[in-house]
């Protein structure tokens, strides 16, 4: 029965549980957080605690992969990491947006399923991809510019039958989407945002399947660069 440790820090949220399997023992999170850097190793710690573990009862550390901010994946990476080195535990890394496609698949029902986790991504622009109700993946991961067309359109032409589906956005992004015209009644349940608690699931898959990240080398998927900008200001 392994014990894992998970983070999620692919949005405004900052996030950490544990898992004993796929069953949630503890979480601290902080749904509005503005430095995952000052606020992670806190919540991990305090998160452990909860769970009346010390961190060398771990048997892996999960982290969020991306897509997502840019800073704040590299703060939930390097934690990861500073972690599995620390106590010579093996990384798995989580697909952020399977993770919520998996959260909003979790709601009760019977019905033939799309599920679209959007994630802000500043400007008129999301990231996204498209699952069915057994999170089949339809479409990847990709950046998709709200002003350029629709999201309904671009998805029904992808699954043949989207018209006869009940099609379910999630995460931070869902806000942007929520204003475009869609055929049917679309659901945006705001309550389901990036959170460690989603992932227990896919990152007991695997790490019973021995899919672990090499420590030294793992790059969150940013999904595109970071937008760095050079002072204007004079140097002394």
């Amino acid at each position: 029965m392994p014990n894992i440790l998970v983070v999620e820090t692919a949005t405004e949220v900052c996030s950490v549980a544990v898992f004993s399997e796929n069953h949630i023992v503890a979480l601290s999170e902080n749904q509005h957080c503005t430095s995952h850097a000052a606020e992670l190793t806190l919540l991990a710690s305090e998160c452990m605690k909860k769970a009346s573990l010390d961190f060398a009862d771990l048997d892996a550390v999960a982290a969020s992969g991306g897509p997502g901010a840019y800073t704040s994946l590299r703060v939930g990476t390097s934690v990861a990491k500073g972690l599995c080195y620390a106590l010579d535990k093996p990384l798995i890394v989580f697909d952020t947006l399977l993770a919520l496609a998996s959260a909003a698949r979790g709601m009760p029902d019977t019905r033939k399923l799309l599920l679209l986790p959007a994630l802000d991504a500043r400007r008129q622009e999301v990231w996204m991809a498209l699952y069915d109700e057994k999170l089949e993946l339809l479409l990847p991961a990709q950046p998709f510019i709200l002003d350029e067309g629709s999201v309904w359109d671009y998805c029904a032409r992808l699954v043949p039958d989207a018209y006869e589906r009940q099609l379910i956005v999630v995460g931070n992004g869902s806000r942007k989407i929520e204003g475009q015209y869609f055929e049917g009644n679309p659901e945006f349940p705001e309550m389901i945002r990036c959170s460690a608690a989603h992932a227990g699931e896919i990152v007991l898959k695997s790490y019973l399947a021995g899919e672990f990240q090499d420590v030294a080398y793992y790059e969150p998927f940013y999904m595109k660069p970071p937008n760095i900008t050079v002072s204007k200001q004079t140097p002394f």
